[in-house]
């Protein structure tokens, strides 16, 4: 490895997952890496916060057990551990009433939620989804899937509500059914992980491992331009106090909106496209901690008719003191969404009193975020879903590559971070000598 830190072989703009695996996987690969995040923290949206002994994530955040990012972990050396949310103590909500959510045969045939031919239809549909081809409908849009396969109008809402769940994303006339399918698929298919300790326990991991295998990261230091030759090669990256560092292969952790002002300087480049192209995922979430719960047995709701959430995360994973309970709520916001913030959190207020009356008498300490990013751009069936995805290799700009939630043709999430990632670096790997590649990752 070169020991001169401002002439690395690779330089990664951005401190997230993606940002930190990359780092990994290149330094095993004998490469002297930098990482620059402009923060003085790392994580971006996987950070965790304690407060009075509990701990929050940026909003309800949970590890999908069969999907490519846990594979991607275990691979870098990192197992977490956390619990599996259970369907018991679960409620769906249809105009203000909660009834039980029919997750099994037991429940679907004791829901109030809707009669028996609905119940039918939604024991058919839950027993064929593992069968359904999601790369098949990649270009179709998850509402003309449900209307095209879905009869009944209370389960077409039901199978809306458990995309939303699955996905995060509240656009049913814009995203992939494809895509939506597939990572339904696969969190049914395992359940998913809440975190003990949070998903701060991933950012240290991924930080130590990152700095023992030789990466150098530094905290604070915001990149402002990514340097180009005359033709389009990039030849280093210029930080905002006019430090430089010297380098043909650097990797831009952000979206796709960043990695376009770092590195355009007035040059139209394909990431333009995809800037203008992206369509934010956004959620408004309240976070509280309480001294206890008071309906022990109530730990989870879904909106039916309202795109809501609600789950007590500190009932399965280590997040709270001993008796404490810490509860996630979401509003899965539609794009370009106006609605005031103060109505959606009293909407969310009333949710969380529905499932856990009393709570205000409990309270610790709560967090609103109303507008938070959730990943930064829809798989949209205009583009194919995930096949139609930009991949890490920027093609007219030698040296650059991207990774991150809105980049490569694996899954969406934290999924499509840690797997662009990896095959960014792979490509970085296999580039000719010099590298001829930059990655972007967030």
């Amino acid at each position: 490895m070169r020991t001169d830190e401002h002439n690395p072989d690779v330089v990664i703009i951005g401190g997230g997952l993606a940002g930190l695996a990359s780092a990994i996987f290149l330094a095993r690969q004998e490469k002297s890496i930098v990482l620059l995040e402009r923060s003085h923290s790392l994580g971006g949206r996987a950070q965790t916060k304690e407060q009075d002994g509990f701990q929050l994530n940026l909003g309800p955040h949970a590890l999908y057990r069969a999907g490519r990012g846990i594979e991607v972990l275990k691979e870098l050396g990192i197992r977490p551990r956390g619990g599996l949310p259970q369907a018991s103590g679960g409620f769906v909500v249809n105009g203000n009433v909660k009834h039980t959510l029919p997750a099994g045969p037991l429940s679907l045939l004791t829901t109030g939620l809707f009669g028996l031919a609905a119940k039918l239809e939604t024991a058919r549909l839950l027993g064929s989804l593992r069968k359904i081809d999601g790369n098949s409908v990649m270009d179709i849009t998850v509402r003309e899937w449900v209307d095209n396969n879905i009869s009944h109008p209370d389960v077409r809402n039901l199978a809306l509500a458990l995309f939303r769940l699955a996905t995060y994303t509240n656009a049913p006339e814009q995203m992939s059914a494809g895509a939506a399918i597939k990572q339904l698929q696969i969190a049914v298919s395992k359940n998913v992980l809440y975190l003990d300790g949070g998903w701060q326990t991933l950012v240290d991991s991924l930080q130590e491992i990152a700095t023992r295998s030789g990466a150098i990261i530094r905290t604070g230091a915001k990149a402002g331009m990514v340097e180009r030759n005359s033709a389009g090669q990039v030849m280093g990256v210029h930080l905002a106090n006019g430090e430089v560092y010297k380098t043909q292969n650097v990797i831009i952790a952000s979206s796709p909106a960043i990695a376009v002002e770092l590195v355009e300087g007035g040059r139209r480049t394909s990431l333009q496209s995809w800037a203008e192209d992206a369509i934010p995922v956004k959620a408004a979430c309240l976070d509280v901690a309480l001294t206890h719960l008071p309906k022990p047995g109530a730990t989870f709701a879904l909106g039916i008719d309202r795109p809501l959430y609600l789950s007590v995360h500190s009932a399965v994973a280590r997040l709270a003191p001993t008796g404490g309970a810490l509860i996630h709520l979401a509003k899965y916001l539609p794009p370009n969404d106006n609605e005031p913030a103060d109505r959606v959190e009293r909407e969310l207020e009333t949710l969380l009193e529905m499932i856990q009356p009393g709570w205000r008498q409990a309270l610790v300490y709560r967090r609103f975020l109303p507008e938070m990013i959730v990943y930064n751009a829809m798989t949209t069936a205009r583009r194919g879903g995930t096949k139609g995805r930009p991949g890490p290799e920027v093609q007219d700009v030698p040296g650059l590559l991207v990774a991150g939630d809105w980049v490569g043709k694996e899954g969406l999430l934290a999924d499509a971070s840690l797997a662009s990632a990896k095959e960014a670096s792979r490509l970085l790997s296999v580039a000719r000598s010099p590298l001829s590649q930059i990655a972007v990752v967030n």
